[in-house]
């Protein structure tokens, strides 16, 4: 059984914030000077981690050093949050490398998404840790067009001690789109689908009973979305779900669908094939993933899953 949930504390203004790297380093080396200002202009004090400027291939170092600057984060008490510089690939290499003990003692937000995934799966199942699957700093956060509803859904998640509400709240787009109705409850769990499905068989998979289980990705065609979740379903874990909140999915186009006689399926098509016949609560097109408009979703609060209305609503408070 996983441990007990644990929240963290809110930050607050003038709070120190730790930066790691816990996948791959930054394209362009510099983006780690702008997320260290964009961290002052947010009113937070920036501490690097001591190896975020390491580079070893496609890693941000090795995988000790990127396991060794996380942990040290947790322990460091003058440290009040933790947030990842980008994703990439790499961070399931560390998952084998954590201290959960420590982490669990020394709990602390934890802001990240894509590979970012892999550690909020083991962050829930092996600390009891309750994180945030948001932006960060490489692609969003030191962005200066930062949509405003990005900013504040993170801000809202992570600094105020009450429930965050709508993921849609100040959402200037709305494109969801109901496959089935009803309402679902139960705890967050989920993040990037084709990390989630890495987890399967492994110490750190993820736990889908009774928990609305949210997923996205990017620049994944249609096949290889169905191929995902098909993996999901025969491995038995989408048929534990209590509903199913599907993020907006950029580039996840057919390159081939116009030059081709052959029949193919739309995104649309795969994801109400695949999912209808659940017959849970499912609703797709919600503003999170690797989007312009990313909400923050804490993973592990409790959330209602409101497919009539195309809303999912975070219902409890996800720091202290």
């Amino acid at each position: 059984m996983p441990p007990k949930l644990i929240k963290p504390e809110r930050l607050r203004a003038g709070d120190a914030v730790g930066i790691v790297v816990p996948a791959s380093p930054p394209p362009d080396p510099a983006a780690i000077d702008r997320s260290l200002e964009a961290m002052r202009r947010l009113g937070f004090e920036p501490r690097l981690s001591r190896n975020a400027r390491n580079r070893r291939g496609y890693l941000a170092g090795s995988d000790s050093e990127r396991a060794t600057d996380l942990v040290r984060m947790f322990r460091d008490p003058e440290v009040r949050a933790i947030l990842c510089l980008r994703g990439g690939y790499g961070t399931a290499r560390i998952l084998s490398q954590l201290d959960y003990k420590t982490i669990r003692e020394h709990p602390k937000i934890l802001v990240g998404y894509s590979d970012i995934t892999a550690l909020h799966c083991a962050l829930l199942e092996h600390a009891g840790l309750l994180t945030f699957h948001g932006p960060m700093l490489n692609s969003e956060l030191s962005n200066p067009e930062l949509p405003d509803f990005t900013l504040d859904s993170l801000l809202r998640a992570i600094t105020v001690a009450e429930p965050a509400g709508s993921v849609r709240q100040g959402c200037p787009e709305h494109q969801v789109r109901t496959i089935r109705g009803g309402k679902a409850y139960g705890r967050l769990a989920g993040g990037n689908l084709s990390l989630i499905c890495t987890t399967i068989g492994t110490p750190w998979e993820v736990r889908l009973r009774g928990r609305i289980f949210f997923f996205e990705d990017i620049e994944e065609p249609p096949y290889r979305i169905d191929r995902m979740l098909t993996h999901l379903l025969n491995a038995g874990l989408l048929q534990q779900a209590s509903g199913i909140a599907v993020g907006t999915h950029r580039n996840s186009l057919d390159p081939k669908a116009a030059g081709t006689r052959e029949y193919r399926q739309t995104l649309d098509e795969v994801l109400e094939e695949r999912l209808k016949p659940l017959k849970v609560p499912v609703v797709t097109g919600l503003p999170f993933g690797h989007v312009r408009l990313n909400a923050t979703l804490p993973v592990g609060a409790r959330a209602c899953l409101d497919a009539t209305r195309g809303d999912l609503v975070i219902e409890e408070a996800a720091v202290r």
